[in-house]
């Protein structure tokens, strides 16, 4: 079955200061709610590894991203065969981004649909 989506996109309004601050804004949130699922899953490691998660927007690209920052963060991400704590594990990012996309989309929505009011 195909699903279907109907977009109108209403460019020059998004586009002014105020606009890109919303979408910015929307970004920034569904960031965080990337960050704040994927602590759920990080290894644990006295909390040094999930303390170093980061959500960050660039305004002016309008893009963000989603980070650990220790020299072990991609090795426990990637490694698949590595015993963790009950409900933690490997690919802690990439399984909530994956999983939380319809909500990312939705939070992003929700932001640039209360300035296009």
């Amino acid at each position: 079955m195909t699903q279907y989506t109907r977009l109108t996109y209403n460019g020059r309004r998004l586009w002014t200061s105020g606009g890109r601050r919303r979408a910015a804004r929307g970004l920034q949130l569904a960031a965080e709610h990337v960050l704040a699922e994927s602590k759920k899953e990080v290894p644990l490691d006295e909390g040094t590894l999930e303390r170093s998660g980061t959500a960050t927007v660039d305004e002016a690209t309008l893009s963000g991203a989603v980070s650990y920052d220790t020299v072990y963060a991609r090795r426990q991400h990637e490694e698949l065969t590595w015993r963790h704590a009950p409900g933690r594990k490997a690919k802690y990012l990439e399984d909530p981004m994956n999983r939380e996309r319809e909500r990312v989309l939705q939070i992003i929505a929700a932001e640039i649909r209360r300035w296009l009011r």
